[in-house]
């Protein structure tokens, strides 16, 4: 992240980002972790140009195919509830979108694995990825529902997406100690985390309320 373009300028330079770190933290964000990643990752990057002055308004928008960049204090959030109870080595993210979320927990976890259903937004992802150096993270495109099973178990699982009900699948991927972070609901969605035991079964906790895309099925190319 050495040139001009990924250090950003006026709306997108330094300054601007430090003044969202201070929002996340006044909203509660304490994990000086996810911070520091935020505040070094180029918001701006994952987005078309005319929309890249905003980057760093705390806010969702859009990216295309009906879909959004999630607002940076989701981010923050959901991936610090992952990360509460210890590091995280083998990670699989449900909806790779933009890639910024993606970029977010690479340099986080130990191994990455992405899957999205719309091949463009993929496409995109991945050249951002590859620009800002991120190599442990494979992708996949693939029914998000479905995870990724052939890289399970994982230690961590993180949806991007809204489900009805929490997939069985995913929770099937999960090793022995990981935990989901997922929105889950409708028209009033909750964010979740849920836990694997070491006996098999699972605890949740609801963290807040959120608005998400919904978790769709079927492959766009």
């Amino acid at each position: 992240m050495v040139d001009l373009d990924l250090q950003g300028i006026g709306m997108t330079s330094r300054r601007t980002r430090e003044r969202l770190i201070s929002r996340l933290k006044e909203k509660g964000i304490s994990d000086q972790r996810v911070l520091d990643v935020l505040l070094a990752t180029p918001r701006h990057l994952f987005l078309d140009e005319a929309l890249a002055h905003r980057a760093y308004e705390d806010t969702s928008l859009p990216i295309g195919f009906n879909q959004t960049i999630s607002q940076p204090y989701t981010v923050a959030r959901m991936t610090e509830a992952l990360l509460a109870d210890g590091p995280l080595k083998n990670v699989l993210e449900v909806g790779t979108g933009s890639g910024y979320q993606t970029a977010v927990l690479a340099q986080l976890v130990d191994q990455l694995c992405s899957v999205e259903r719309i091949r463009p937004l993929q496409d995109k992802a991945r050249s951002r990825l590859q620009r800002l150096k991120l190599y442990n993270v494979t992708l996949r495109h693939s029914d998000g529902g479905m995870g990724w099973p052939e890289k399970g178990p994982f230690d961590g699982i993180l949806v991007t997406a809204a489900p009805a009900e929490v997939p069985s699948e995913l929770l099937a991927q999960l090793a022995p100690g990981g935990r989901l972070v997922i929105p889950v609901g409708g028209d009033l969605q909750q964010l979740k985390r849920v836990t694997r035991l070491e006996n098999g079964s699972y605890t949740t906790e609801v963290l807040e309320g959120v608005k998400f895309v919904p978790l769709l099925s079927g492959l766009v190319r």
